[in-house]
C-alpha cells in the first residue's frame, strides 16, 4: 500500500469508514436482483458516501465547511443502518449479519461524533484566538 499523502488518509473515523464499506459489500450480494436498482442501490450509495464526505469535507478549507460534510457522512451512516434493517426485515441478511454491521456502524459512528466534536473545538479556540486580535 502506498503511503498516505492526505491528511484524511490518517483519519481513524476514514479507516473505520472504509472499512464498513467492504463489510457491506460482501452483504450487498446476498440482495436478490430484483432488488438492484432499490435496496442494493440505495445501499451502495450511502455506505460509499461516509468516507466519500469525510475525504471531501477535510478537503475543505473553513472549519465549519468541514463540520457540514461531517455531518453528511453520520447522516449517511444512519441510512446504511436503516437500509440494512429492512434487508434483514425482508429476509435478505440475517439478524446476526445485521448485529455484526450495527456493532460496525457504532464504532463508526462514535469515530465521526469525536471528529466531529475536534472540529467544534477547533472552531470555538480559533474563534476565541480571533476575538483577541
Amino acid at each position: 500500500m502506498k503511503p498516505e499523502l492526505f491528511a484524511f488518509e490518517k483519519l481513524k473515523a476514514y479507516k473505520y469508514a472504509r472499512a464498513l464499506v467492504r463489510s457491506v459489500y460482501k452483504l450487498l450480494r446476498k440482495l436478490p436482483y430484483e432488488e438492484k436498482d432499490a435496496l442494493r442501490d440505495q445501499l451502495q450509495r450511502a455506505v460509499i458516501s461516509v468516507p466519500s464526505n469525510i475525504a471531501e469535507g477535510m478537503g475543505r478549507k473553513t472549519i465549519k465547511a468541514k463540520q457540514q460534510f461531517i455531518e453528511y457522512s453520520y447522516g449517511s451512516l444512519m441510512e446504511v443502518l436503516c437500509q440494512l434493517q429492512l434487508a434483514n426485515d425482508l429476509g435478505y441478511i440475517s439478524e446476526e449479519e445485521l448485529n455484526e454491521e450495527r456493532v460496525h456502524i457504532e464504532d463508526t459512528a462514535r469515530i465521526i461524533s469525536g471528529l466531529y466534536s475536534y472540529l467544534e473545538t477547533k472552531e470555538k479556540t480559533q474563534k476565541r484566538s480571533e476575538d483577541k486580535v
